[in-house]
């Protein structure tokens, strides 16, 4: 870390140009990595709060929050990083003035920012963040408006994680699962979420043919699962197939399979018998 001059301007300069060389510096390894493009990139706002669904939102007013929970923007700005160092040169003025007043001990406004989950969305205060990671403040003061969301944010980290976000809301929207139900069907690929979710309104559809009556997308999701989903795994586990694969997905790989291979809607022995020899190990 460099020293201060305790001059604020060239002290304010440095800190700027110190940040625009992490910034590029960051750029460069995730390059040589081959890492996503957007993992160095300021989250969306808009896109997050649509990946996850958007139930209202709550006033929480003045609060100091972690600086390093501050991961995104409302307006979607490419002058600063994911961790709001300068990626562009013509911001340095008002930068510069931000942190020199910073410096000298002058009150700066609190920022404003949205919550979801435990990440922070700047909606005012973009230059304020970036100088206050600069000068390695650990808090900052902000006016805080909580999103309510329909499913958890938790393991967004880049834009890359979205995908998988919408796809799950999507389908917990077509099969309302809840509790510990809804929680042991998790993918890895979002793909997996629209082809479980034709599955089982598949599956319910042949369930209302048989007994006659309508029934409720919550009805069709509970009974699924206790009739359908837990049976099935139960036979895999006991047959010792797909022994590492979660429980969700072995399902969906067997279900596949079922139909590919043998064109029946049911479950015995036999279909079990049959699909473990094509298991992958």
């Amino acid at each position: 870390m460099a020293r201060d001059t305790g001059f604020p301007t060239a002290d304010a300069e440095n800190d700027f140009n110190r940040q625009r060389r992490r910034a590029d510096v960051s750029r460069l390894v995730s390059w040589l990595r081959r890492q996503p493009d957007d993992v160095n990139t300021v989250l969306p706002f808009d896109e997050v709060v649509a990946a996850v669904g958007n139930l209202g939102e709550r006033q929480r007013g003045f609060q100091v929050i972690r600086l390093d929970s501050i991961v995104g923007s409302v307006d979607r700005t490419r002058d600063f990083d994911r961790y709001f160092r300068p990626t562009s040169a013509r911001i340095r003025e008002r930068w510069k003035r931000l942190a020199v007043a910073q410096r000298k001990g002058e009150s700066v406004p609190p920022i404003t920012v949205y919550r979801v989950g435990s990440m922070h969305f700047v909606i005012d205060g973009h230059h304020r963040v970036s100088v206050a990671f600069a000068m390695h403040q650990t808090t900052i003061d902000a006016y805080v408006t909580e999103i309510k969301t329909r499913i958890s944010p938790d393991g967004i980290s880049q834009r890359g994680d979205l995908l998988i976000k919408d796809h799950r809301r999507i389908f917990l929207t077509r099969i309302p699962l809840t509790g510990a139900q809804r929680d042991a069907i998790r993918f890895v690929d979002p793909w997996c979420y629209a082809e479980l979710g034709e599955c089982v309104e598949a599956w319910g559809f042949r369930l209302m043919q048989e007994t006659g009556e309508f029934l409720d997308r919550r009805t069709v999701a509970r009974r699924w699962f206790g009739e359908e989903f837990v049976p099935v795994v139960r036979m895999l586990r006991a047959a010792e197939i797909l022994r590492d694969h979660t429980d969700a997905e072995a399902y969906i790989w067997m279900a596949r399979e079922r139909y590919r291979l043998v064109r029946e809607h049911t479950w015995n022995d036999d279909i079990i018998e049959r699909l473990s020899k094509t298991a992958p190990d």
